[in-house]
């Protein structure tokens, strides 16, 4: 038995969140378990049996599979699962079957529940939640990693200092580091070649190893902002080296400093509010990433970054079409802007395209439509330039399709509902998640509140919306767990995108249907349709928990490329996560499609 309990805590000794306990623990933990042997095609459980602990895989495989029968994942050895209905109400929500010969370890429930309360590696491995901490937005809270905003300029101590000089102007810096073999030996700034050159009449061919600061001052990636604030005015400089493991990473400047701080999205909007072309615009929104960057390392929650994101796309939205009719004159008639995709949700990213529509008043002339397509090609024209691209569907107002009366939207409403082919489908999922920008909002209040009745009443539209809505699935294979690409440009990641939000957004879209709930936000959607009984309490929690996770994570790799000095993207390599990261997202899919197919099951929504 001595033996067992010995095997049992090394085994645990490598198995998360196992391994943060102290060794006596796991020692004694080990002795707390039962190990179980199971033949191929074994059951561990049922739905809804009484689950006697939590299981651990030692070796072998397990099948897990949801009330519909669907297979959510085959989990291999160190993986745990059942305790989503320890935590819940004590019974299984899902299947369990041995797919080859395994042995299992069983947690006690009781063992389980006393480690969630009591060590807060369980339960934050097992709950997903969010470390507790505040989520400041000022500077001094920042990491010095969040700060940078580019990778360091560098030359080596031989390099004269006119070409010194010349590679600061040619990069538009005000210090380089000196660096030798990626060590940094020193630094060099505008400053020193004012002092130390011209004002000594030093030969500009001469080394700038003979006029730079040597071992320099500098700190570390993982130091906060108020370091950096402190450290320049203490010492008064106003440039510090970033060092990781003896190399330079980054620079921070006074410059870097004041741009932060005036970086936020009231003050980009208080600059598009004034920006007389669509270049200064475009300028500014230049500047999204870099916010981006700040609001997630300021750990603000995605819906918060994803709307401060988006109101910047409104506000250049409101000022492109206050230009436009200056250039063109009053509108003839009243009309309305719309936004619909992840700007209608008011859930846009560092990567975002425009999908936009124009409705127009019915007492509009064919004259009167011509001014409105010049102003439609006006603004997305501009807003192109501004870096929200062209709709690769064409879903935008200066495509004649979308920029009609308001009478021909209500026929396209109607129509979509009546006839629900694949085409009607899409266009429908669209057209639930309109907001208005600019314009007359009275054209689609009333439009709005008729349209989500007569879908919400006819039950064959909502079944081939349902059915629409599962078509996006979560990455969720029968080994390891997570799926990824497996060619191309993007092989081994996932997309957060098409995989990860949007099968949500698709799910909160369908209740909102359901409920005839008013949100046009996914989380907003979610938290209504809860409250609306049209999710169960735990459904909505876990999706809400799953929703958080994934998008938390999108933003969190975004801005990761953006301070690595690459273009945003929704393309993760789950090989780049922690163990306990991969475990959590993991989980997060397995919620996803549980709701998805609770969702099927309960709507019969046709294949």
């Amino acid at each position: 038995m001595a033996d067992e309990i010995q095997s049992i805590a090394r085994f645990l000794d490598g198995v998360h969140p196992y391994d943060s306990l102290a060794p006596d623990a796991r020692l004694a933990l080990a002795a707390r378990m039962e190990r179980r042997s199971f033949a191929p095609d074994a059951p561990v459980y049922r739905i809804d049996d009484p689950l006697e602990g939590l299981y651990l895989i030692e070796s072998g495989a397990v099948e897990v599979r949801e009330r519909s029968g669907a297979v959510v994942s085959v989990l291999g050895a160190r993986n745990s699962f059942g305790e989503r209905g320890l935590l819940r109400d004590g019974r299984a929500a899902t299947e369990a079957r041995t797919t080859e010969a395994s042995v299992l370890l069983v947690l006690p429930a009781a063992e389980f529940a006393r480690l969630m309360a009591d060590e807060a590696a369980f339960a934050r491995f097992f709950t997903r939640a969010r470390p507790p901490g505040t989520r400041p937005p000022d500077l001094a809270a920042l990491r010095v990693a969040d700060l940078m905003a580019r990778a360091p300029v560098t030359c080596a101590p031989e390099t004269p200092i006119a070409e010194a000089a010349r590679i600061m102007r040619t990069a538009h810096v005000s210090s380089l580091g000196v660096v030798r073999d990626g060590a940094l030996v020193g630094l060099v700034t505008i400053r020193d070649l004012a002092n130390r050159v011209l004002a000594e009449g030093r030969d500009p061919a001469q080394p700038v190893a003979g006029v730079m600061t040597p071992d320099p001052l500098a700190i570390g990636p993982d130091a906060l902002g108020s370091d950096v604030l402190n450290l320049m005015f203490e010492r008064g400089i106003g440039h510090l080296p970033i060092v990781e493991g003896g190399r330079l990473v980054g620079m921070v400047t006074q410059t870097d400093i004041t741009r932060v701080q005036a970086l936020s999205s009231a003050a980009l909007i208080r600059e598009i509010a004034g920006a007389q072309t669509v270049a200064q615009m475009a300028a500014v929104t230049a500047r999204i990433p870099q916010l981006l960057v700040h609001l997630v390392g300021a750990n603000h929650a995605h819906q918060v970054v994803t709307r401060l994101v988006t109101d910047i796309a409104d506000a250049v939205t409101r000022r492109l079409i206050a230009q436009a009719e200056a250039a063109l004159g009053p509108p003839p008639v009243p009309y309305l802007w719309l936004a619909c995709g992840s700007q209608g949700r008011q859930e846009q990213t560092g990567v975002s395209d425009q999908d936009n529509c124009l409705i127009i008043d019915d007492a509009a002339t064919e004259d009167d439509m011509a001014y409105f397509a010049d102003l439609a090609r006006a603004v997305c024209t501009g807003l192109d330039a501004c870096g929200y691209v062209f709709c690769p569907g064409e879903m935008m107002a200066m495509t004649p399709r979308w920029r009609v009366r308001r009478s021909a939207w209500r026929d396209y409403f109607a129509r979509w509902i009546a006839v629900p082919n694949p085409e009607a489908q899409m266009l429908a999922s669209v057209m639930f998640d309109l907001r208005p920008i600019g314009g007359t909002a009275a054209l689609f209040a009333d439009l709005n509140a008729e349209t989500l009745e007569a879908a919400a009443r006819n039950s064959i539209f909502v079944a081939h919306m349902t059915a629409n809505a599962l078509k996006h699935t979560p990455p969720l294979g029968l080994m390891r767990g997570i799926a990824t690409l497996r060619s191309g440009e993007h092989r081994n990641t996932i997309d957060l995108k098409h995989n990860g939000v949007v099968p949500v957004a698709d799910l909160g879209r369908i209740y909102a249907l359901l409920g005839r709930l008013a949100p046009v936000n996914t989380r907003a959607r979610l938290v209504a349709a809860e409250a609306a009984g049209i999710v169960s309490a735990t459904g909505a929690r876990e999706l809400i928990e799953a929703y958080d996770l994934i998008a938390g994570l999108r933003l969190g790799h975004q801005a990761a490329r953006v301070r690595a000095g690459l273009r945003p993207d929704n393309f993760l390599a789950p090989a780049t996560l922690s163990d306990l990261e991969r475990s959590h997202l993991r989980d997060a899919f397995v919620v996803v499609r549980t709701m998805q197919s609770a969702l099927a099951h309960a709507r019969g929504a046709p294949s």
